[in-house]
Formats: C-alpha cells, structure tokens, sequence
C-alpha cells in the first residue's frame, strides 16, 4: 500500500512539526516521470538525486552533487523514498528533526528511463534491483545521459552517479559551483533558510 511504500519515510519525521509533505504515492501513470535534483544544507551539504517511478520518487544522496564531466564518478548513497509532492518542496527542517536543515529545487524536470537488460527495456524497480539504471535527463541544469550503478556486492547503499558520453557532456562545466540558484523560486540556501527564520519569528509573536 501507499504508506507502506512510504514506511521509512514517516517513521524519521514528526510530521506535526515538519513541513515535508505527507503526501501519500500516487498511480504510476505520469508520460514523463520527474526527476529532481535537491540542495540540502544538513550537517553536511550535499545534494538528493530522485527519480518518480511506482507512485514514489526513489532517493540517493549525492555528498559532492552532480557532474556533468563523464571521467567523474559522485557516490550516491541511496536512502528512503519519499513522496512525490517533495519534488517541489522548499523550504526550512526544523533542528532536532532527521533532516534539519535548509532544501531548495536545485533541479527538476522530466526523466526517460533507458535501462535495459539483454537487449530488453526493464523497469527502474527492475534496474535497482539489478543495480543499474541509466536514463536521459531533461532539466534546466542537468541533461542527457546517465547512470547510477550499485557498488560492490548485494543490496549496498553505495552507488555512484556517473554523466554518460554525449552532447550534453561538457568536463569545462561545474553547474554545482556556477548555478547554486532553485529553479523554482530563484532563491539561494541562505535566502530560504532567512525567509524560514522569518516566518518562524512572526509565528512566535
């Protein structure tokens, strides 16, 4: 079932006193499934890389964010689904919740899913099954090719995210440090985190 799907996720916040969506999955019946490319300054800054498939969007951690140089390989530490209202949220986790910490829509757009086995397209489900997805991105900042493929044996976390050879490949570019803007809002980490600080003092009043 939805909340099911969705366990991990409700079980690591207080969603009384925590405005990430509560929103249960939906059907998997989207033309083109999303993606999204989050910035989140927790304890450590990093990025969260998710990928709408089967109602939810399927979740990694990526500690340096995405590369668009195809000789780079970023670890991405895969984590709990989360619910596909958070691929638009923006916005401040309180302290002392899993999370804290500031998030903005660093990238987002549509997602084609080009995985294969034996010659045959399989599922994403199927791909992080196997251990290998590759897929074509359509973002404002991040576009074509590429793949995130498991490490080591088993069902690890660890996978790495890897930009595939091809038009939009570009090793000169560094979006991380050149486009730190949400592409929905317009804002930096630190003008979220003060509009949150803001709007938390007003609420006090």
């Amino acid at each position: 079932t939805g909340k099911e799907k969705l366990a991990r996720y409700f079980a690591k916040r207080d969603m009384d006193k925590t405005p990430e969506p509560a929103d249960l999955p939906t059907s998997d019946q989207e033309q083109d499934p999303l993606f999204v490319m989050q910035k989140h300054a927790a304890t450590n800054l990093h990025y969260d890389f998710r990928l709408a498939a089967d109602g939810v969007l399927k979740s990694w951690a990526v500690p340096k964010g995405p590369s668009t140089d195809p000789s780079t390989k970023r670890l991405a530490i895969a984590t709990e689904d989360h619910p596909m209202a958070y691929a638009n949220f923006e916005g401040v986790i309180p302290a002392g919740h899993y999370g804290a910490g500031t998030v903005l829509v660093w990238d987002q757009g549509s997602y084609e899913n080009t995985t294969e086995e034996n010659g045959e397209r399989i599922t994403v489900a199927q791909g992080i099954e196997k251990g290998q997805l590759t897929f074509r991105l359509h973002g404002q900042k991040l576009r074509g090719g590429y793949a995130l493929i498991r490490t080591g044996q088993g069902k690890g976390k660890q996978w790495l995210l890897v930009k595939m050879k091809d038009g939009e490949a570009d090793a000169e570019r560094n979006p991380v440090e050149t486009e730190p803007r949400s592409v929905l809002s317009g804002r930096t980490l630190e003008e979220i985190a003060n509009q949150g600080d803001a709007e938390t003092e007003s609420s006090l009043k």
